[in-house]
C-alpha cells in the first residue's frame, strides 16, 4: 500500500512538471511572438522615417562638429564646413528645415538607430562593419590619411619601425583607431574624444602622433602656430583610402534614395568640390553665415589625405 501512495504521488508530482513546463514553453512561444511584434512595428516606424520628416518640417542631423573643415562651427556657432552644406543640400531637396545635432562621434550610430537623430552626417567612413548596423548613402568623397606628429619630428616618425612602440593617437570610435591598430601593430593606440585634444597630446611631446583624414591634419597643423607638421610616413592605398557616406538606419530605402539623389548630383555637378575647396581656405571659419540659412544648435556632449576624389 505504501508503495502503492508512494507510486501515485511520485505520478502527480510527474505531471505537476509536465504542466509547469507546458506553461513556460507557451509563455515562451508568446514572448517570442511579441518580440517579433515589437520588431515589425518598429520596421514599419521606421520604414516611416521619410513621412516623419517631410510631416515634421525638419531634418535632424547628428554631427561632432570638431572636424573641420568637414563640421565645425563658425563666430556665431553655425555649423559650418562641407558636410553641413551637404546636410543643408538634402534639407532642401526634401523641403524642410535642417536641425543638427552636436553630440561625441561614437555616439551618433546609436542616435540614428534609436530615432533620436534621422541622419548621421560626420565625415563617416563607409566600412562593412558598421554596414552591418547602418545602412550608408552612395559615397560623396574618399580620403587619403596622414599621421601628424610634434614640429620638427616628420622624419623621426617616418616608418613603421620607428613607430613601434610609441603611442599613436586617433579619435574613439573612428576608422583611423582601426587602422592604427592593423597597419601599425607595433604601435600602442591612444584614443580620445576629440581630434584638438589629440594634437595638444602631440604637441606636448605625450605621443608620437595622430592620424587623421589630410584635410583635417592640415587644418590641425595650420592652426598650430608651428607646433605639429605632417609626417614623412604613407599609409599604402591598400591600407588606408576611405570612402565617406552619409550613415541612415536601416529600412528606409526611400531615405537613402533620396539622400542618393543628392549626393549624386552635388558630386557629379562639381558643387561639393566647391563647398569643400571653400571650406579649406584660411579663415573660413571666422566668416558669418547668412541669416537666410537657418540652423539650429543643440549640445548633447557632456562633457584625411590628398585632395579629396569624388566619386
Amino acid at each position: 500500500m505504501k508503495n502503492f501512495n508512494l507510486a501515485k504521488k511520485m505520478l502527480a508530482l510527474a505531471l505537476g512538471v509536465l504542466m509547469l513546463l507546458s506553461v513556460m514553453t507557451g509563455c515562451s512561444k508568446t514572448n517570442d511572438q511579441a518580440g517579433g511584434g515589437s520588431g515589425d512595428t518598429q520596421q514599419e516606424q521606421t520604414g516611416a522615417l521619410l513621412k516623419k520628416i517631410k510631416d515634421s518640417g525638419k531634418l535632424v542631423v547628428g554631427t561632432e562638429a570638431q572636424y573641420a573643415p568637414y563640421e565645425f562651427k563658425d563666430l556665431d556657432a553655425n555649423f559650418v564646413g562641407c558636410d553641413m552644406w551637404l546636410a543643408q543640400q538634402i534639407a532642401d531637396s526634401l523641403g524642410v528645415q535642417l536641425e543638427v545635432v552636436d553630440m561625441s562621434f561614437d555616439g551618433i550610430i546609436p542616435a540614428v538607430q534609436s530615432g533620436q537623430v534621422d541622419l548621421g552626417i560626420a565625415a563617416f567612413t563607409n566600412t562593412p562593419e558598421r554596414a552591418k548596423e547602418i545602412d550608408f548613402s552612395n559615397l560623396y568623397e574618399t580620403s587619403a590619411q596622414l599621421l601628424i606628429v610634434k614640429a620638427g619630428n616628420a622624419d623621426v616618425y617616418s616608418t613603421k619601425e620607428s613607430l613601434a612602440g610609441q603611442k599613436v593617437g586617433a579619435q574613439k570610435g573612428t576608422i583611423q583607431s582601426q587602422l592604427i591598430q592593423s597597419a601599425l601593430p607595433d604601435s600602442e593606440l591612444f584614443e580620445l574624444e576629440k581630434y584638438p585634444a589629440l594634437a595638444l597630446e602631440v604637441q606636448n611631446g605625450n605621443i608620437a602622433g595622430l592620424v587623421v583624414d589630410q584635410a583635417v591634419g592640415e587644418s590641425l597643423v595650420a592652426t598650430s602656430n608651428g607646433g605639429l607638421e605632417v609626417s614623412n610616413f604613407a599609409f599604402t592605398a591598400e591600407e588606408a583610402s576611405f570612402g565617406k557616406s552619409v550613415v541612415i538606419a536601416k529600412g528606409n530605402e526611400d531615405l537613402v534614395a533620396a539622400v542618393n539623389q543628392v549626393i549624386d548630383k552635388v558630386t557629379s555637378d562639381g558643387s561639393y568640390q566647391k563647398a569643400y575647396d571653400e571650406a579649406v581656405k584660411p579663415g573660413y571659419a571666422l566668416r558669418r553665415v547668412p541669416h537666410e540659412i537657418h540652423r539650429v544648435y543643440r549640445d548633447h556632449r557632456t562633457a584625411h589625405r590628398p585632395v579629396p576624389q569624388l566619386l
